[in-house]
Parts: C-alpha cells; sequence; structure tokens
C-alpha cells in the first residue's frame, strides 16, 4: 500500500529541532507522537474487527490488536507498527497464544487477506487507509506540541 501527502511548515520545525540540538530527544519527540498518531489505527481496527469477530467463540481478535515500536537499522528513523498478538505463523517456531487476552486469533490472516478459497473482509487495512489525514494531524500537533515544551525547558 502506497500513501502519499504532503506537509507544509517544515522551516520552522527544522529550526526547532536545530535549537534542540539532541538528536535522542527529537526521536523521543517523534516516537511519542507516532504512538499517539498509530493509537487512532489501533482504534479503528479494534472496532473493524469487532464487527467481524465471531462472537459464539471464545477468540476476540479486537484484544489482541496492539501498537508496537520497533527497530531500524537507519538512526534517524523510528517504526511504529499497529498488528496482532500471536501474529499470523503457525508451526514449530510459533509463539505461545495462551497468554493473550483474546485467546488464539492467528486466523486473522485468513479474514485479512483471501485465499483461494475464501474472500477477504480487510479491518485493518481499511483501519489506515480511512484514516490517514487524522493520523497525520495528530502526529503534527503531538509532535509540535512536544517540540514547544522541550524548548521551554530551561
Amino acid at each position: 500500500m502506497s500513501v502519499e501527502f504532503n506537509i507544509e511548515g517544515l522551516d520552522e520545525v527544522s529550526r526547532k529541532l536545530q535549537a534542540i540540538g539532541s538528536q535522542k530527544v527529537a526521536k523521543r519527540i517523534a516516537r511519542k507522537a507516532g504512538r499517539q498518531a498509530m493509537n487512532l489505527v489501533r482504534d479503528a481496527a479494534r472496532l473493524n474487527s469487532k464487527a467481524i469477530d465471531d462472537p459464539d467463540t471464545k477468540e476476540k481478535i479486537h484484544k489482541n490488536i496492539t501498537v508496537q515500536g520497533g527497530k531500524s537499522r537507519n538512526a534517524n528513523e523510528i517504526i511504529i507498527r499497529v498488528g496482532i498478538k500471536g501474529g499470523a505463523s503457525q508451526n514449530q517456531h510459533s509463539v505461545s497464544t495462551a497468554g493473550l487476552s483474546g485467546g488464539d486469533t492467528r486466523h486473522w490472516r485468513y479474514i485479512e487477506f483471501p485465499t483461494s478459497r475464501t474472500t477477504a473482509t480487510p479491518f485493518m487495512r481499511p483501519a489506515l487507509a480511512n484514516n490517514i489525514q487524522q493520523v497525520t494531524n495528530k502526529f503534527v500537533q503531538v509532535f509540535d506540541a512536544e517540540l514547544d515544551k522541550e524548548l521551554a525547558r530551561p
């Protein structure tokens, strides 16, 4: 999936980041803003999955949807992911799903992506696609507020 957007006012942000001077602080601020922005996607995915969860089973996909930070080889990059605890794998290397609040929901991939025998009912992809503007606005809002707060420190 490809997403394009245009952010204006980066000159002011660049000046603020240079005034802070610390790359660690800038990454901390970006990570906080990214997590809060992706929480909107998580909430939308939970809402979408509640509509397709089978009420007759104990497995609840919406309870296993979470936001996580990731690692990157690029020191100037942050990664924030929305995913489902327990993943989608089911083999000898699979992680135990016994402690998950939503139960064993590894079947989510068959709902999200079509197979030769099933049709797709996506709930994760539309969560981002339908909220990209709100996510971008939330990131910019939190990032700017945190930058101003950091600059106001003595």
